[in-house]
């Protein structure tokens, strides 16, 4: 119960988050659907590797209610097997990446020493490792038709999507540290 009470709010806005990048995404981007749960730009894979980043655990278990809910209501709602293991997929894949950047890139908590360099690679890497446990789960599942389309398609959606979120998210803090402060200076 501490647990839900300390990281109750984290895991709610984390789960928001996620839903709202995903409706931006059918908004920005209605035609970029190559099959259910693939997509040729995927914003959404951009803000699960960001709050997997900036929270940790409970960051992937914002992100692992959100896609139980993204994919029981929106991509599957018929098959509730696919939904669950396509949702812990997606909520897994960042946080393995996550646990990677920790435990073998010596990335701190704070985010502290998160370079440029070790953010791009942490995007490249996730953008691979998601699509690839989609892929293996699917040919497990008697699925393996078209698993290397499907797979590209996810590497370039998780990639773009990745990329325009966190940058986007980056621009918005540069302008708003650099640009505000300025802009008061000078109608002062």
């Amino acid at each position: 119960m501490q647990y839900l009470r300390q990281r109750g709010p984290i895991i709610a806005g984390t789960a928001a988050l996620f839903l709202v990048t995903l409706v931006a995404n059918e908004l920005l981007f209605p035609h970029s659907e190559y099959v259910p749960g693939a997509n040729w730009i995927y914003l959404p894979a951009g803000m699960r590797l960001l709050c997997t980043l900036l929270f940790g655990e409970a960051g992937a278990v914002g992100m692992l209610c959100a896609a139980w809910v993204s994919c029981v209501f929106l991509y599957f709602p018929d098959d509730p097997v696919r939904s669950l293991f396509y949702g812990t997929i997606s909520a897994l894949a960042p946080y393995l990446i996550y646990l990677f950047a920790t435990g073998v890139l010596g990335l701190r908590t704070s985010l502290s020493n998160l370079t440029a360099k070790r953010l791009l690679l942490l995007i490249l890497l996730y953008s691979i490792a998601s699509p690839a446990l989609h892929q293996i789960w699917l040919a497990m599942h008697g699925e393996a038709a078209g698993a290397g389309r499907r797979f590209v398609v996810m590497v370039v959606g998780d990639l773009t999507g990745s990329l325009i979120v966190i940058y986007t998210i980056k621009l918005a803090l540069w302008l708003m540290v650099t640009v505000a402060p300025l802009r008061r200076r000078l109608s002062e």
